[in-house]
């Protein structure tokens, strides 16, 4: 399998960093060069890399326009990107001579040996390198590591922490007023829906910006694959109090209502796959309880369990547009009254109607 590998030298010494990486990408583009920064203890005050497309967009008479991801990498170090002139090689003659170099004093010496991992290769290339680093030069004193001694007190230090990769996208921010990115869905201030914005991804954040202005962030999911991250304050105001919405916040308003509104706040509860599937209906059937009363949508519960284990709001819907909770009180009613009658009043028996004695 084939190898690329990153070449780079300071200015004055000439001291050099090679690495071989599997791919020349952005990805492995930008960690040559923290993993080179990181090797020299400081960083160079002017960049001046070829005109690769993972770095360099554009690069005429007129203007140069520098990758966003390279250009952010420069900025984090504090170092500005100028990229050598097409076919001027005399703008970096050191890096030009460390490429020589590096192919008869490191692959040369390497291309007869097998490695089976990017570790290996990269373990004998360094080995080659402090051998190239270190070798006296033939015509003055010292070598590319004393005078990069002398040189390193002219390099910017390096910043508290190495650069981080991030990835840029552009996105359309959608009605339900998320961005896209990977697997997941990101909010973004509802305000912006309909707009085009440039997402930056890294390892651990998401962040989204607008005119160059970062409107908001989040830690990034690495959860089940289309989940929504939603923060309350990107939410319509409508839409805030669905997002409050909890299982347990359901269950302590059906307690205030009754034990069989309880029941059926419990079955919709748990046997939805996912319980926020089932918010809508439970925010539903609890509101029955200010279009009619508490009482009577504690009773429509009671009568619709009495029939079928898996209630359902539009059965209990059912039973309260039809009355069919209060026409049970009216039975009940009637038979106490029924009962009252048995109890004081006076019934001739069926012998007074057909004759007899008492009818005489």
């Amino acid at each position: 399998m084939d190898a690329y590998v990153f070449v780079s030298a300071l200015s004055y010494s000439g001291y050099a960093y090679v690495e071989a990486f599997w791919s020349m990408k952005s990805e492995d583009w930008i960690r040559a060069h923290v993993h080179a920064y990181a090797y020299y203890n400081g960083v160079a005050r002017l960049l001046r890399p070829d005109n690769l497309k993972t770095g360099i967009d554009s690069n005429t008479k007129v203007d140069t326009i520098v990758n966003k991801t390279y250009q952010e990498m420069a900025e984090h170090y504090g170092t500005a990107v100028l990229p050598a002139r097409i076919e001027a090689p005399n703008d970096k003659p050191y890096a030009e001579g460390a490429v020589k170099v590096v192919k008869t004093w490191i692959l040369a010496a390497l291309r007869n040996e097998r490695f089976y991992s990017l570790d290996d290769l990269n373990k004998a290339i360094r080995e080659k390198l402090e051998v190239y680093n270190t070798k006296e030069f033939q015509k003055i004193d010292g070598s590319r590591r004393s005078k990069y001694l002398e040189e390193k007190g002219f390099l910017l230090p390096l910043p508290r922490s190495p650069y981080e990769q991030s990835e840029w996208k552009v996105a359309t921010v959608q009605k339900d007023y998320h961005v896209k990115c990977g697997h997941q869905y990101y909010s973004v201030p509802h305000t912006y829906i309909g707009k085009k914005v440039n997402v930056r991804l890294t390892s651990d954040v998401v962040e989204v910006y607008f005119d160059n202005m970062r409107i908001c962030s989040h830690q990034r999911s690495d959860a089940y694959r289309d989940k929504y991250i939603t923060a309350q304050e990107h939410m319509p105001d409508g839409h805030r109090k669905h997002g409050e919405w909890s299982g347990d916040r359901f269950r302590k308003w059906a307690e205030k209502i009754g034990p069989n509104c309880c029941a059926c706040i419990e079955y919709f509860l748990t046997s939805a796959k996912v319980e926020e599937q089932s918010y809508k209906t439970c925010n539903a059937l609890l509101h029955l309880s200010s279009k009619h009363a508490p009482e009577r949508l504690e009773r429509a519960c009671q009568r619709v369990l009495s029939f079928t284990p898996r209630p359902s709001y539009r059965a209990v819907d059912s039973v309260l547009k039809s009355g069919q909770d209060t026409l049970e009180d009216a039975e009940k009613g009637q038979e106490k009254r029924n009962d009252a009658l048995l109890e004081h009043g006076f019934i001739r028996g069926a012998g007074y109607y057909g004759g007899g004695e008492d009818g005489r």
